[in-house]
């Protein structure tokens, strides 16, 4: 069912242009949302929040960036306000809203968000996920709380030690829900859904729905609207997509190279550079820092607490190589991060869509960067295939090292670090989206740290 043909459903009009105002939110939501900076909503929010308001059951698809977060987060505040209230007593403060995610730092942003909207209302918002001290979680839910944020594992733990009652709970959402569906979460997922009134409203949001979870999903919606704001697996059009054919031992120079030829064009140097094995992640971190690029790792061996510390010297400017895993190819919302690279190709082609969405969201441009060698073409291949779209190759920049062998200049013929990538009249008409990308000037990067911001999206005033 889609949102344009059921005559019972809001009509959202011209969706990518209206405004958060629009939407009839609590001057209270529409105070915290004009404090962040944003007045109009992206497509995927303008034509999601009615639906959810009128309380139907979604599943919505959007590109990573779009704001897909604040989707759901508003809705649900607007839903929950008239059972907000001062009372002390945890009795009158029940679980109301559960939002799963796959992974800790995604539900520690949402979670963020989610306090930040809710901020000037009586609602309480918490976050429970694995690999930190579980006490101050317990102590947090038993004083009482309206919207939780949580992963599967942790929730159970706190399901089992009776200090979260979901019997209450009015709205489901699963979030990053491809993922959430994949048969390593579904035993958890089942058991948990199992603890909920079967009378509940379900949202499902993610940049990806393979036609083998949309047939899953139905398990758990009722006569869900599909919402598609644009081509399904395709990255944002504020992503500038290229690819180097690079041999795999040369690849950490070629990692260099770029960095360096970034800074010549006066571009940041700040990226995340994503590899797939954890071994392989610590090891290209510490090649970086002997090569002289302040790099860090963030991979699933790392505690917790590593983890956030590490993503806080990345957001201050500390390090400007962050070398992840696909922990981070989730859920990071760096809202002016401008650079990912692929040191190497991910098995799964809707893994490449979220690792080079974490750049060029919420309307700014990014540059995502493919080194390939030539046991991934076949990778290559794949993610071309589900993109529906050929991604240019270009040569590689000369590094400052053979710059000064050779005694030649680094090359500029590649326009890439030096202007936007055009797509190609072929690659234009094979891109075909319901509605545009969110209209937005390039932002000016240069010596600008970037800052984990909101999953919101939209344009700032």
């Amino acid at each position: 069912m889609s949102t344009k043909t059921d005559p019972n459903l809001p009509d959202s009009g011209n969706a990518p242009s209206a405004n958060f105002a629009d939407f009839q939110l609590d001057p209270k939501i529409l105070k915290a949302v004009e404090e962040q900076g944003y007045t109009q909503a992206t497509p995927i929010q303008a034509k999601a929040i009615p639906v959810v308001l009128v309380g139907r059951d979604v599943m919505g698809a959007a590109q990573t960036g779009t704001g897909k977060t604040a989707a759901f987060t508003l809705p649900i505040i607007q839903k929950l306000l008239p059972q907000a209230n001062t009372s002390t007593s945890p009795a009158r403060h029940p679980i109301r809203a559960l939002i799963l995610t796959p992974t800790r730092e995604l539900s520690d942003q949402v979670a963020d968000n989610a306090s930040l909207y809710a901020k000037f209302t009586d609602l309480r918002t918490a976050v429970v996920f694995g690999g930190v001290d579980i006490k101050p979680q317990t102590a947090l839910l038993r004083s009482g709380v309206e919207i939780l944020i949580a992963t599967p594992g942790r929730l159970l733990d706190h399901i089992t030690s009776k200090t979260a009652d979901l019997s209450q709970v009015q709205l489901l959402v699963l979030d990053e829900a491809d993922r959430m569906l994949d048969m390593g979460f579904l035993p958890d997922l089942e058991r948990i859904i199992n603890l909920i009134p079967a009378h509940r409203q379900t949202l499902l949001f993610s940049a990806t729905f393979s036609p083998e979870i949309k047939k899953l999903a139905q398990n758990y919606l009722r006569n869900p609207v599909t919402i598609e704001v644009a081509r399904q697996n395709a990255a944002a059009d504020t992503v500038n997509q290229v690819v180097h054919l690079v041999p795999s031992e040369h690849k950490r120079a070629a990692i260099v190279a770029i960095l360096q030829n970034r800074v010549k064009a006066g571009l940041s140097c700040q990226c995340i550079i994503f590899t797939n094995s954890r071994m392989g992640c610590a090891r290209l971190a510490s090649a970086l820092e002997r090569d002289g690029i302040k790099a860090a790792a963030i991979h699933g061996d790392k505690s917790q607490t590593e983890r956030m510390a590490t993503l806080e010297a990345f957001k201050t400017g500390a390090i400007d190589a962050l070398v992840a895993t696909d922990v981070a190819a989730r859920g990071l919302d760096i809202v002016d991060m401008p650079c990912v690279i692929n040191h190497e190709l991910p098995f799964n082609a809707e893994d490449f869509i979220h690792r080079i969405g974490r750049t060029g969201r919420a309307g700014s441009k990014g540059d995502a960067i493919a080194l390939v060698d030539d046991s991934e073409k076949r990778l290559l291949e794949d993610i071309e295939k589900l993109m529906k779209r050929k991604l240019t190759i270009a040569r590689l920049p000369t590094s400052e090292r053979e710059s000064k062998s050779s005694g030649s200049k680094p090359i500029a013929a590649d326009p890439f670090f030096y202007m936007p990538y055009e797509p190609s009249k072929q690659d234009k008409d094979s891109l075909t989206t319901t509605t545009g990308p969110a209209q937005s000037s390039q932002p000016e990067i240069k010596n600008k740290k970037p800052i984990l911001g909101a999953l919101l999206g939209g344009t700032k005033k």
